[in-house]
């Protein structure tokens, strides 16, 4: 699909970019996600990666961001990493079945006896950690912790647009206040290890003489599909 558009589209504006990113390609990675997103654990990594790669690959092609580091990129581009929205796509999708939106599911969480926090529902007693590992994969179990963290304001919003909107005003509060609790993760915080693992020891340095190699060889940014129009404008 991304060597289509190439192919197709002179355009690399911004605006255009992200317009046909969300429309073309990003549904592709989150389609039925809520029955495969895979764990953020040992074992899932390589799938996370490979799948965010999708990402980091196309905003190389947009016009003032193409050498920037896939952290810069994302703030300049407002989004975030594809591991963070698949997590909020299962806290959405977790409120619709709670506050009884949806028509299927109803059995699918089972909830305190405030009704707002989730608990497990799982029965398996099996000493095997791969199939305990493998049950906590599932929805219903892999959203409890980042959903009971979750302020009751959140929890009882009155619709699902207004779910959205009142968790990214959580996030960003958050996040300014940096009001983190020791050993206790957020679901925003997957960015971080994403990127981190992305962006290792050393990977500025890289970056700067990577960019410094394709600005003397414009070819291979093309081969590679890097776009070097007016990227110092962010530098």
């Amino acid at each position: 699909m991304i060597c289509w558009i190439i192919r197709n589209l002179i355009i690399r504006e911004k605006s255009v970019m992200l317009a046909i990113y969300k429309a073309l390609i990003r549904p592709h990675l989150e389609y039925c996600v809520q029955l495969w997103n895979p764990v953020a654990a040992h074992g899932s990594w390589g799938i996370i990666l490979e799948l965010e790669s999708v990402q980091r690959r196309f905003t190389r092609l947009i016009n003032e961001v193409g050498t920037l580091p896939y952290s810069r990129r994302l703030e300049i581009l407002n989004l975030t990493t594809l591991a963070e929205r698949r997590l909020r796509g299962d806290l959405i999708e977790a409120f619709k079945v709670i506050s009884g939106i949806s028509e299927y599911g109803s059995n699918l969480f089972k909830t305190s006896r405030s009704g707002l926090n989730l608990v497990s529902s799982s029965r398996c007693n099996s000493s095997n950690a791969k199939v305990r590992n493998l049950q906590r994969s599932f929805l219903p179990e892999r959203v409890i912790p980042f959903w009971n963290k979750l302020p009751s304001e959140v929890k009882t919003s009155e619709s699902v647009l207004m779910f959205k909107v009142k968790l990214e005003a959580f996030k960003k509060e958050c996040i300014r206040k940096n009001d983190y609790v020791r050993n206790c993760s957020y679901f925003w915080d997957v960015s971080k290890e994403v990127l981190s693992r992305i962006e290792g020891d050393n990977y500025i340095d890289n970056k700067l003489k990577h960019n410094e190699y394709l600005w003397f060889n414009p070819h291979v940014a093309k081969k590679r599909f890097i776009n070097l129009y007016n990227t110092g404008m962010y530098e």
